[in-house]
């Protein structure tokens, strides 16, 4: 067997960072995308009903193979420190961060699609003192547990900090697992053959009965679904002979992958009308389309793994950089694109121009942001950041990655 977690892996780092860029391009789609609900909306959607075939192509995996690879990284440190001091790392770097991001950086996306909404009256003040307050009565339709404060785009900071205590609480058995012979000699096949199995469950007994709510508590499917790729990515990085499988088969994952997309957009242009008209009635056929999203799910996830593990294992001065940003990036980011898109409705732009704008703001503004809040020791713990200055670090230390 060969063990590989007292390597650093720069694949890992990069497709974090294309991951999360990709995920910057998605919600400024969710703005534009026909028909799909989001925070707020443009008025241009009609034109954008060709977003949804392009959407697709990434929404069914994106944040599974972050949840992946955040497994992988977690895996990557485990052995350098004592599960207590884990613990405190995973809190300081994801806990901290989404209550600074629920009461600060998401509070401006509830005021503006409350304003969009016309259920509020102008004044952010005002709204964000009944924002934090749990007893508030206003938008009392649109309260949670906690009042209207939320986490909106930053759910994935609890998931995978709930996540990271449970496999850092089992790691003593998950290490012993990952180490066993029995295991290093299980052939991929019966190890894709059971993730697959396990994604058709979730997906069969789960989906309609647990829709997404990103609300941590009632969300059964979706844990039953990232839970199990999360563990999947810390054993992976304990087993060395299953990683160099899945870069040695990159390109057929990737082959199955692209055939699985392929199928999703005929199905969803009414190719396959016959089938999809029995899908709720014929178990058979249920089964197969199941069976069809969940190998193209985890094609995905083993494709990007297996390219970025041959293509992009080296070290960059980008990658210092973004290593170290993405973090604050991500907080920012969603934010960014509302406030900028509520504030550009009035100047009419063609939407095309007007979605460049939103763009080059947000990058502005995701730039800027990172520049001050690593500048400043309250925000640089605020925000998950090691609270020392960036240029102490050298190219090959160990990182503490936020997935």
């Amino acid at each position: 067997m060969t063990q590989i977690t007292n390597s650093r892996r720069y694949d890992i780092d990069w497709l974090r960072t294309l991951a999360f860029g990709i995920l910057i391009f998605y919600h400024l789609g969710m703005y534009y995308v026909y028909d799909w609900c989001w925070h707020i909306k443009s008025e241009h959607q009609a034109q954008f009903v060709w977003l949804q075939d392009l959407m697709i192509l990434t929404g069914p995996w994106r944040m599974s193979l972050l949840f992946f690879i955040s497994g992988i990284a977690l895996a990557l440190v485990a052995d350098k420190y004592s599960q207590g001091s884990l613990v405190r790392l995973r809190s300081a770097r994801l806990f901290i961060p989404l209550l600074f991001g629920m009461f600060v950086i998401v509070a401006p996306q509830t005021y503006f699609e409350a304003q969009d909404q016309e259920l509020i009256q102008p004044g952010y003040w005002t709204f964000w003192v009944d924002y934090i307050n749990p007893w508030t009565s206003l938008l009392v339709e649109h309260h949670s547990i906690m009042g209207l404060l939320t986490w909106n785009h930053l759910w994935f900071l609890p998931y995978l900090w709930l996540y990271s205590l449970l496999v850092i609480g089992f790691m003593p058995w998950l290490n012993r697992l990952g180490a066993s012979n029995w295991l290093s000699n299980v052939k991929g096949r019966w190890v894709l053959f059971t993730v697959i199995s396990v994604q058709i469950c979730a997906w069969y007994f789960l989906k309609k009965a647990f829709p997404s709510t990103h609300d941590l508590v009632q969300d059964l499917y979706n844990h039953a679904k990232y839970l199990p790729v999360f563990i999947g990515g810390y054993l992976l990085a304990r087993q060395g002979k299953w990683w160099q499988q899945v870069i040695a088969w990159r390109h057929v994952f990737l082959v199955v992958a692209v055939l699985g997309y392929v199928f999703l957009l005929l199905d969803r242009h009414g190719a396959f009308a016959p089938l999809a008209a029995q899908f709720d009635t014929n178990i058979a056929i249920k089964l197969f389309y199941g069976v069809i999203g969940a190998t193209g799910y985890w094609a995905w996830i083993l494709a990007c793994v297996g390219l970025a593990g041959h293509y992009l294992n080296l070290p960059s001065k980008l990658l210092s950089y973004t290593d170290k940003a993405i973090l604050p990036w991500y907080m920012l980011h969603q934010t960014l694109i509302i406030v900028a898109a509520a504030n550009l409705k009035a100047l009419q732009l063609s939407p095309g121009f007007e979605a460049l704008v939103i763009l080059l703001l947000t990058l502005a503004g995701c730039y800027l942001g990172y520049e001050i809040i690593r500048r400043v020791p309250l925000l640089r713990w605020l925000c998950g950041l090691k609270n020392q200055p960036a240029q102490t670090k050298t190219a090959l230390a160990p990182q503490t990655p936020i997935a």
